[in-house]
């Protein structure tokens, strides 16, 4: 697995992105090219080929600052829970798409990962009662094993300040080749998309 060993965040993690399609963006990818998500995403990735600067929205709200403070709290109750060890990590090269890579919350023994959520109260007891892995995140989860090569990913939501026994919330997804082939093509063709607006902007005099 090649790993730009950057902490997550950072500006140079930041910088690492650039120019590539991450996890947290795939939904964006799998959109129609009409849409408006599909169309300000490509925008910003051939932004960030031509100029070689991430260009993505440095927007922050309460519930996202709680999502970042929490984070650590959650690892660590993830790792009594479960008895696994979370190796934090910068940011994975997808093994075959140069220009494709993922930023798990963390590696998890030889073939998993997790994927961790601080959500606002409703969010989390929401998850607790579905008990299965929130569709919204599925994509994101299943790039991640594919640019990560592992086999499993657990999602974890976590609020500390909820009884005990309702603080944690995990669930495992399994790796599925069929979903990330599909992920895959996409991508690919995504990116041949950006290309060519490349070549027709840089004709442009």
């Amino acid at each position: 697995m090649k790993i730009i060993d950057a902490a997550q965040g950072s500006p140079e993690w930041l910088a690492s992105r650039a120019g590539r399609v991450t996890a947290s963006m795939i939904s964006a990818v799998l959109m129609k090219p009409e849409t408006a998500g599909f169309r300000d995403y490509q925008a910003q990735l051939v932004a960030e080929i031509l100029t070689g600067k991430p260009q993505g929205s440095s927007f922050t709200n309460e519930h996202m600052q709680f999502g970042t403070e929490t984070e650590p709290l959650a690892r660590s109750a993830y790792e009594a829970e479960t008895g696994f060890s979370v190796d934090e990590v910068g940011l994975c090269i997808h093994p075959t798409i140069e220009r494709a890579g993922a930023s798990p919350d963390g590696l998890v023994g030889d073939s998993g990962l997790v994927e961790i959520k601080c959500p606002k109260p409703a969010t989390h007891l929401a998850y607790l009662i579905a008990g299965v892995v929130p569709a919204g995140y599925k994509n994101q989860m299943m790039w991640q094993m594919a640019c990560t090569e592992r086999n499993w990913c657990d999602f974890v939501s976590f609020r500390p300040d909820l009884p005990e026994n309702l603080q944690l919330f995990v669930v495992r997804f399994k790796r599925d080749e069929k979903e990330i082939e599909k992920l895959q093509t996409a991508v690919l063709s995504f990116l041949a998309a950006a290309d060519e607006m490349i070549k027709k902007l840089k004709e442009i005099k």
